[in-house]
């Protein structure tokens, strides 16, 4: 197999969650397209919210890269989109070296592995308050722990005054560690947020004006061209293909309560020729009629059941859809399938009736992680017997579920999860969200 250049890249990475790391991707991604650069971004992990967020700065489809849940052929194919671009920047999740405890397709998930593959040096968004001189071990920390990673620097966030930041690029100076940026404390950069995260990027009011904000912040604050230069790669291998449809007339539910779905599957399934057909339940639109699979992917039902159980065009076509082809819902779209669902008010709304579910966000249960399936029964595409790598995010609770299970699942560590999604019919469904069929190898 082949090697091919691998366009240069960084991944935007962090200590921990809630440090500011997304701010400074969409700052990054914007600046540097103002520039005039074609910047292609990723996200490492399963987010689903992310990527969205990503497009909507630098005006490029952002893509997963996982670890846990995808082997290198399928890693090489989706790095592969950034062909053609001048630079990649790639968000990480959670801390740099955050991962499962169990190795998966290709390792246990952080972002610190996608670094290691791909060859992109790391810049470290360091929140500072409350430290001075001490935030550079923390920095040394995180660069000495695996030498082989490639380090760029650091960006310093939450710098409370010209003092503070001399004082913490003095400590770094003494170690060794490049600082690109420093950011002042700024209470008003900041996304909504909501109980699986970020607000959607749709639903957000003025979301271009608050990442032109961004991005004057971070240029104002960051070094562009150091930026720029300390960007890299590792060769790549030829090969890997994405992920095959399901189906050649797949309609996709898409709007502000059905919006989770993997942009790898969409552009595999495009690229091997299949048809996706847009509809948007919550205005009452039906899946198209000539179809041969309706795909409800996850979201927010629970935000709009009201508007969701009075969409009778929407259901009807639905339910009539489901008397001759396959249905298929992951996690929110699996929850429409169902009986009811009952909100966090304890109200209860007629949904789809396709399957014997009823959940319930009154009973709030949080339900994270990686998931590892094995198919009962076929779904559109997928035979019996076929294994798939995938995540779970949800506050909600099952309280009736009276058909036979979709699927034998497990965590990350192996551990069986009592959540196996349903089928009836030609329906079926799941908590988890498809990211990837586990690979031959695996199967074995």
């Amino acid at each position: 197999m082949s090697a091919r250049h691998q366009t240069p890249g960084l991944i935007i990475a962090a200590p921990a969650s809630g440090t500011g790391k997304t701010t400074v991707m969409l700052g990054l991604l914007r600046a540097l397209t103002e520039d005039g650069l074609a910047v292609q971004p990723f996200k490492s992990g399963p987010d689903y919210i992310d990527p969205a967020f990503h497009r909507a700065a630098c005006g490029r489809p952002s893509f997963n890269l996982d670890s846990w849940a995808m082997d290198g052929d399928l890693i090489d194919a989706i790095a592969a989109q950034a062909t053609g671009a001048d630079m990649v920047l790639a968000e990480g999740s959670m801390g740099l070296f955050d991962g499962v405890a169990s190795k998966g397709a290709s390792a246990n998930g952080a972002s610190a592995d996608m670094a290691r593959r791909m060859g992109w040096p790391i810049v470290l968004v360091l929140d500072v308050s409350g430290q001075a001189q001490s935030a550079a071990a923390t920095a040394l920390g995180f660069k000495c722990l695996d030498p082989q990673l490639p380090f760029a620097g650091v960006i310093l966030n939450r710098v409370a005054s010209p003092r503070h930041e001399r004082l913490v690029r003095k400590g770094m100076e003494a170690v060794g560690i490049t600082v690109l940026g420093a950011l002042p404390r700024r209470g008003d950069l900041t996304l909504p947020e909501r109980h699986l995260g970020l607000v959607q990027a749709v639903e957000h009011p003025d979301l271009d004006r608050a990442i032109a904000e961004f991005a004057a912040f971070l240029r104002a604050h960051v070094d562009l061209d150091a930026v720029r230069r300390a960007a890299g790669a590792a060769p790549q291998a030829d090969g890997g293909k994405l992920p095959a449809p399901p189906a050649q007339r797949i309609a996709m539910a898409r709007d502000a309560a059905f919006s989770f779905v993997y942009p790898h599957l969409i552009e595999g399934w495009r690229r091997a020729g299949a048809e996706i057909l847009p509809f948007s339940p919550l205005a009452d639109q039906a899946p198209a009629d000539h179809a041969d699979l309706v795909w409800l992917p996850g979201g927010y039902p629970e935000l709009h059941a009201g508007t969701i159980a009075a969409a009778a065009a929407f259901l009807s076509g639905l339910r009539r859809h489901a008397e001759t082809w396959p249905v298929h819902g992951e996690c929110g779209g699996y929850m429409v399938l169902g009986e009811g669902l009952i909100d966090k008010s304890g109200e209860r709304h007629r949904m789809a009736g396709l399957l014997g579910l009823v959940t319930s966000h009154a009973q709030r249960k949080m339900h994270l992680g990686y998931r590892h399936a094995e198919l009962l029964v076929p779904i559109s595409g997928l035979a019996a017997g076929t294994r798939l790598r995938g995540h779970e995010f949800h506050y909600s609770t099952i309280v009736e579920q009276s058909d036979a299970p979709l699927a034998l699942v497990i965590d990350a560590e192996g551990a069986v999860v009592a959540e196996s999604g349903s089928h009836r019919g030609h329906v079926t469904g799941s908590y988890f969200h498809m990211i990837a069929p586990a690979s031959c190898r695996e199967a074995q």
